[in-house]
């Protein structure tokens, strides 16, 4: 069944759930740190690729 923890995100995989049984992890962002964060990509064979977008500014 579905299950919701709280903690630190690598404490929490690493202790309570096992590797090939996760489908999605939602990451809630710093607040108040008045930074922008922008969305990175990847090529189609997964190596790193200079482009990237403005995801959110944090005012």
């Amino acid at each position: 069944m579905n299950r919701l923890y709280y903690g630190d995100n690598l404490d929490v995989l690493r202790k309570s759930i096992a590797d090939d049984s996760v489908d999605l992890i939602y990451l809630d962002p710093p607040f108040n740190s008045n930074a922008d964060y922008n969305a990175l990509f990847k090529t189609p064979k997964g190596a790193q690729s200079a482009a990237q977008m403005e995801a959110f500014t944090d005012t």
